[in-house]
């Protein structure tokens, strides 16, 4: 048989494409070869509600680039201090705010750790902190509706206030003795630790601060343009492709088998928690339940591959897998919870 090699050159090419940008151009084409009358409509619906979800996107990345100007996020540091029910309390309404990457978390975390913070606070800010932040609410209310957008929000609290406590409860027993994997914790090109200094509000008074605003606000900007235009693509060929009668057979309807199916594939099916938001609205439309539907961007934001590598990559397996099963509990009581509140 013939050896197939890949040209360097191809290889190079390849590796420095962004690649959501190229399947945001590649999808309507290969849709005009295959299917020609849904290329336009497949185009214009993705634009309409990429339109629609505009004013979220600005207010989103507004609301990074102030963050990250201002240095407000040092604030957050305050959650780990004092008693260790109040530490998980606060960690957990953290988690919520913090407009952090999966990578700038490791160091701040690793450092909380290798000071004797105790793993229970940890925890809860771990399993809160990948659900909701204010870009994150602002997404989720424009594309799945303001209540929703509460809900997951509320979501988040309590996992990462149950989890907080379930992991103080269990502090003794050897699951959870010796959290750390035996390395050192280096940053990661995320620049200085966030958690430095006081914030300074008047951020436009000073050049720096101001250029900090403006870089923020445009990689996010970039960052959510190209996640949430390939997944308007992606829910208008499920919609027009996929049959309502097989998401309703799989995710929809009452009953627990819905929010358990969608919690367990919340995590291979999860782009981001930004680009979950237009498909988990067309699963909606197609028949998915609300339950389910919670269930899944729960369970997804938890277990999605940056989330769980920030938290491998610190804690040995053990506490990894209490993370897991913590993250996929929570999801399944999120997804209960919320299906009796809409029903």
């Amino acid at each position: 048989m013939a050896e197939i090699h890949t040209h360097p050159g191809t290889a190079r090419l390849w590796s420095r494409i962004d690649k959501p940008w190229a399947f945001v151009v590649l999808i309507p084409v290969l849709v005009w070869v295959f299917d020609p009358p849904a290329a336009l409509p497949t185009v214009t619906g993705a634009l309409s509600s990429f339109g629609h979800t505009l004013p979220f996107i600005l207010f989103a990345v507004s609301a990074i680039g102030f963050l990250k100007a201002t240095g407000s996020e040092a604030l957050l540091a305050r959650a780990f201090q004092g008693r260790e029910g109040r530490m998980i309390v606060l960690a957990a309404l953290a988690g919520g705010l913090s407009p952090f990457c999966s990578c700038e978390v490791i160091p701040f975390i690793a450092a909380l750790l290798a000071a004797g913070t105790p793993l229970s606070a940890v925890m809860a800010f771990w399993l809160a902190s990948p659900l909701m932040d204010p870009a994150m609410f602002a997404i989720t209310a424009g594309g799945l509706g303001f209540d929703f957008a509460v809900g997951k929000t509320l979501a988040a609290v309590a996992l990462g206030l149950s989890g907080g406590l379930a992991v103080m409860m269990l502090k003794n027993t050897s699951l959870l003795t010796d959290p750390l994997r035996p390395v050192s914790a280096k940053g990661c090109g995320c620049g200085p630790s966030p958690f430095q200094g006081a914030p300074r509000w008047r951020f436009w008074t000073e050049a720096s601060r101001l250029a900090v605003f403006r870089d923020a606000a445009i990689t996010n900007l970039l960052f959510l343009g190209k996640w949430l235009m390939l997944a308007y693509l992606l829910e208008m060929l499920m919609v027009r492709y996929i049959p309502a009668d097989a998401i309703t057979g799989i995710v929809g309807g009452p009953g627990a088998g819905p929010i358990l199916i969608a919690a367990l594939v919340g995590a291979p099916a999860y782009l981001n928690g930004y680009a979950a938001v237009p498909l988990v609205a067309g699963l909606m439309e197609q028949g998915m339940s609300a339950g389910a539907a919670m269930s899944f961007v729960v369970a997804g934001g938890v277990s999605c591959i940056p989330a769980a590598v920030a938290v491998w990559a610190l804690v040995r397996p053990r506490v990894f897998a209490a993370y897991l099963g913590l993250a996929l509990t929570g999801a399944v009581l999120a997804g209960f919870a919320w299906g009796a509140l809409v029903a």
